[in-house]
């Protein structure tokens, strides 16, 4: 596949199953994560990888997450968050390392810095044959867990991607058009289609 035809392919599924990429499969796969744009060089994402008999760890940390910002969350939803942290073959942690005392480096520069360098992610799982999604929810934006993940304020959390082999590999969503999304601009506010919906 061209590089065109990999982004044009990606479509996120949590349907995976092992194995995950390791060893210098993975290193090569983080590396593009590297690559995103970043005003400043601060290189405001961080990774953690978690697998084996941590992913039950995860899970449990998960739930505790859970159950703190809402003591009425339904069991049906703690089950199915509790089994997918536990069970994925990868789970990597997208952390924001963040700065909002640097002066020259808006605060919101080093966020999307980070979602840039998720989408790396994602494109180079994709590339080179794996299936992820990137996932998010409450405890995304909890304190308490990001800080018992090594992201104490300011920083925080971006999300969860889990990480594996597609179970089933042709696995695609059909492409939106992309005319709705686009507008040419002549000098006046413009509208876009995908708005009036």
């Amino acid at each position: 596949m061209s590089a065109l035809d990999v982004l044009l392919s990606r479509a996120s599924t949590d349907d995976l199953e092992a194995p995950a990429p390791t060893g210098e499969e993975l290193e090569t796969i983080l590396s593009a994560v590297m690559r995103a744009p970043d005003h400043g060089k601060l290189r405001p994402w961080r990774l953690l990888l978690v697998r084996g008999d941590a992913r039950q760890k995860l899970a449990e940390k998960v739930v505790a997450s859970m159950k703190r910002l809402d003591p009425d969350v339904p069991e049906k939803k703690i089950a199915k968050r509790h089994d997918r942290m536990a069970n994925m073959p990868l789970t990597i942690v997208l952390g924001m390392h963040l700065r909002p005392e640097d002066k020259k480096i808006p605060l919101i520069e080093q966020e999307l810095a980070v979602g840039a360098a998720g989408m790396n992610l994602l494109n180079a799982l994709h590339a080179t044959g794996y299936g992820a999604v990137w996932v998010s929810g409450d405890i995304t934006y909890d304190p308490v867990l990001a800080t018992e993940l090594g992201f104490p304020p300011p920083h925080a959390l971006a999300g969860f991607f889990f990480v594996g082999t597609p179970k089933k590999p042709d696995h695609e969503t059909k492409r939106r058009p992309v005319a709705p999304y686009v507008a040419e601009w002549m000098g006046a506010p413009v509208t876009f289609a995908a708005d009036k919906d």
